[in-house]
C-alpha cells in the first residue's frame, strides 16, 4: 500500500495533541494561569517560524526550554503560533513560537506532559 493509500493517523494525533497545547495557551491568554498551573514548553529554536533573539539561537542552537509562570507577560495565540514575553538575563525579550516546533509540553502541577516531534516540510528547512 502506498503513503496516499493510508490514513495518516500519527499526524492526526500529533495535531489533535497540539490542539490542547492551543487550547491551554488560549485559556491563560484570556484568563491567566488558574491556581498552581504553569507550563514547561521546549521548542526546536531552528524550526522556521521561530523568532527569537540570535543570542538566545547562539545559547540554544537546537532546542529551548521556556518557563510560563510568573514572569511572563503579552502572551498571544494564534491558530499556528503563540507570542510571548520572557525575561532572559534581566532583559524583556518577544518570542513566537509555531505549535509545530514544539518537542514538549508539561503541566507539573498537574503531572501532565506531552511529547512531540517538530513537524517541517523539506521545502521549509
Amino acid at each position: 500500500m502506498s503513503p496516499k493509500d493510508q490514513i495518516d493517523y500519527e499526524t492526526m494525533v500529533q495535531t489533535a495533541l497540539r490542539n490542547v497545547v492551543h487550547d491551554a495557551l488560549s485559556i491563560t491568554a484570556e484568563q491567566g494561569l488558574p491556581g498552581e498551573h504553569h507550563f514547561y514548553i521546549s521548542f526546536a529554536t531552528t524550526h522556521p517560524g521561530v523568532q527569537m533573539p540570535d543570542y538566545l539561537l547562539e545559547q540554544y542552537p537546537e532546542e529551548i526550554t521556556v518557563v510560563l509562570q510568573h514572569e511572563f507577560w503579552d502572551l498571544e495565540v494564534e491558530p499556528d503560533s503563540f507570542s510571548v514575553t520572557l525575561c532572559f538575563d534581566e532583559m524583556n525579550e518577544r518570542l513566537k513560537v509555531p505549535f509545530e516546533s514544539i518537542t514538549s509540553f508539561v503541566d507539573p502541577s498537574v503531572k501532565f506532559g506531552l511529547q512531540f516531534v517538530p513537524s517541517y516540510t523539506e521545502e521549509e528547512v
